[in-house]
């Protein structure tokens, strides 16, 4: 090489210098989106949630806009702590390119909301010049260099040399982080996968056996302070150990969920009694918590709940139908939403309860006074199974209204929803991951046309592009999560991971499945079971639409105001 061309080659930016460069020009050009989407939503001064349910594409489109920007500025910045350790490799740096590459050309050319409904810039509001505009040089040699053969086959070659180790690539977590991971990991493998496919296509219940080893390693305890019997570990530890067990199973990574939910209920809203009294026992896992929140005819719409809590001496009476409750035979405490002013409208007349009730079994599931209800047959997403359950007069001692205060039942609920949505997340995140286990597998040992799966380029380039979602995925949770832990508001953070995380693992469950072909399509196939499981987490703790609702509203009142 010319010393004329050696200079020029150290001239060029490195790729930590144009990814970052390149997150700073798209936050410049979601400023200029969030205006124009804004521009379409006022009415008198203010944001209109009738305009912003009209604008739908819009407002939604432009949640995957931030979540895209996000998620890549998650995306440099774990390059850049792992470069800073001295832990980035070729591996590492395969992802970020091609993460960037992909993510930068999607934002350019439609962010897929989902299989078939692309956002596109000029939806937001952008025009053509002005999306050329934003479209700089660091951008074009990203895409060009990022996402090519070379790239994807390389990254698929490192992937295999990896296989079996906890995660592929370095997560970018610490030494105890990791030291968690594996123990997790060892737990799964050794206890979980040999039986989790036989669990679900039996419908069988996770046995108690494993739950007590659960217990063991502390998995209902883990954010539990230790002065109530918890580890009083972060929601970044909690993240390490779903994401794993749901790596295994998803039904195993989500029986931590609701003791998850009730632990910070009670830690937010309860009082000292109340704390003293509960939380050892979750963390212990001496008693299983279920939340019994949603109603038939309302989903996501809280506001509407109907089941009655109705004062009555010392008890509160409980009368009304619940659905979609998971775990509840075998839970002991319901931490139950309901109403307790009927002349309060919308969220203000809710309260919440620990109700109490004992364990049931399939014979008998409820055996309890004024509460009866019917199995929901389930596609995945089995071991704790689904109920309706009804409620007809049910008794919760008075000392059990949460906090000792009327009409803060939403409030209270809302405080978990942080935590549950990253928990989610990682959740996604294990099944993303145990989708690319499964297929790369599958793409190693199946032979067509006298060569193995994983040698026919549209396979790798599958595999590739999985394990660099799953990171990208994997980097915005786990900042959701550190945001969480140091006490920041993260509910727009944790938004995005869930509903990126949710979108990645069901790519990656379909991806795996059509690498088995036909084969993947038995139920004899685990991959059968992972794409069945995969497809909840779109929808619970707050379907994608919502979510994007959520996000776009929360936006619009920070991003690009004028």
């Amino acid at each position: 090489m010319s010393t004329a061309a050696v200079k020029a080659a150290e001239m060029q930016p490195t790729l930590s210098e144009r990814t970052n460069a390149i997150v700073r020009e798209l936050d410049g050009l979601l400023n200029l989106a969030a205006q124009r989407v804004r521009e379409r939503v006022t009415v008198d001064g203010r944001i209109s949630s009738s305009r912003m349910e009209a604008e739908q594409r819009a407002t939604h489109g432009l949640a995957w806009f931030a979540t895209y920007v996000e998620a890549l500025r998650q995306l440099d910045a774990y390059a850049q702590r792992l470069t800073e350790s001295g832990r980035y490799g070729d591996l590492e740096d395969k992802i970020v390119q091609l993460g960037f590459a992909e993510y930068v050309a999607q934002i350019f050319g439609g962010i897929p909301m989902n299989q078939g409904e692309f956002v596109r810039l000029a939806d937001l509001g952008i025009t053509d010049d002005e999306a050329r505009s934003f479209r700089t040089a660091d951008m074009d040699a990203v895409i060009a260099t990022g996402n090519t053969i070379e790239v994807r086959e390389g990254l698929t070659e490192l992937i295999r040399a990896q296989a079996g180790q906890s995660t592929f690539g370095d997560g970018g977590l610490d030494e105890t982080m990791e030291q968690i991971r594996n123990e997790m990991r060892k737990f799964a493998e050794d206890t979980v996968v040999p039986n989790a496919h036989e669990w679900h296509l039996k419908n069988e219940y996770i046995p108690l056996e494993v739950v007590s080893q659960m217990s063991e390693l502390g998995v209902f305890g883990l954010t539990i302070p230790e002065e109530y019997g918890g580890l009083g570990l972060g929601k970044e530890a909690m993240c390490v150990v779903s994401e794993e067990l749901s790596r295994a199973y998803i039904g195993v990574g989500s029986l931590g969920t609701r003791s998850e939910i009730a632990a910070e209920l009670i830690l937010c809203g309860g009082t000292q009694e109340q704390k003293e009294h509960w939380l050892p026992k979750i963390a212990s896992g001496e008693i299983l918590p279920t939340a019994v929140f949603t109603e038939p005819n309302t989903g996501s719409d809280l506001a509407s709940l109907k089941t009655r809590a109705v004062k009555d001496g010392d008890t509160w009476k409980i009368s009304g139908n619940k659905t979609w409750i998971t775990h509840p035979v075998r839970a002991d405490i319901m931490t139950l939403l309901a109403r307790t002013n009927p002349a309060e409208p919308g969220y203000k007349g809710l309260s919440m309860f620990i109700a109490e009730k004992p364990r049931g079994t399939d014979e008998h599931p409820f055996p309890a006074d004024g509460m009866t209800g019917g199995e929901i047959e389930v596609l995945g997403y089995r071991g704790m199974k689904e109920y309706e359950i009804a409620f007809d007069d049910f008794e919760v001692k008075s000392e059990n209204l949460l906090g000792q205060v009327e009409g803060e039942g939403f409030k209270q609920l809302m405080q978990t929803f942080e935590g549950a949505r990253i928990q989610t997340a990682a959740r996604a995140i294990g099944v993303a991951q145990s989708a690319l286990d499964i297929g790369l597998r599958y793409a190693e040992d199946r032979v067509q046309f006298g060569k193995v799966l994983i040698s026919f380029p549209r396979v790798s380039d599958k595999l590739a592009l999985m394990a660099t979602e799953t990171m990208i995925a994997r980097q915005l949770t786990y900042f959701s999560a550190w945001q969480k832990d140091s006490g920041k508001r993260c509910d727009l953070e944790a938004g995005m991971a869930k509903l990126l995380g949710a979108r990645v693992a069901w790519a990656a469950a379909d991806n795996a499945l059509q690498i088995h072909g036909g084969n993947g399509f038995a139920l004899e196939y685990a991959i059968s079971r992972v794409l069945c499981d995969a497809r909840i987490l779109n929808i619970f703790e707050g379907a994608a639409e919502i979510q994007a609702q959520v996000i776009a509203r929360r936006l619009l009142e920070t991003r690009g105001n004028a």
